[in-house]
């Protein structure tokens, strides 16, 4: 798979894909917002193969926005260790900073 990835970013070059990264988490967030005003506005007009077909649509656009991950991944040679790391570390200051509001209230 890293072969695969490699040759992608490598053809199109980082900012070439930078700029299909943007792209493609504009569509991303375009499916979410699609899908939650749906849910707020007429979800019970929904039938379940509406809502089975926004899940994929945001399904497609996240995969889409994994794969362009990936290439950065790789092209920058970060290891899934260290961005998990980081990760779990951004996770815990986040809830940090929601028991802080909490008591705030």
């Amino acid at each position: 798979m890293e072969d695969k990835l490699k040759k992608i970013i490598n053809n199109y070059g980082v900012l070439n894909q930078v700029r299909k990264f943007n792209e493609e988490c504009y569509e991303l967030t375009e499916a979410i917002i699609r899908y939650e005003e749906a849910k707020l506005n007429h979800f019970e007009n929904y039938d379940a193969k509406d809502k089975k077909l926004g899940l994929k649509n945001i399904a497609e656009e996240l995969a889409d926005v994994m794969v362009l991950l990936e290439q950065f991944k790789l092209y920058y040679g970060l290891t899934s260790e260290e961005i998990t790391k980081i990760f779990w570390s951004k996770v815990d200051r986040q809830l940090e900073r929601m028991r802080w509001e909490d008591e705030s209230n």
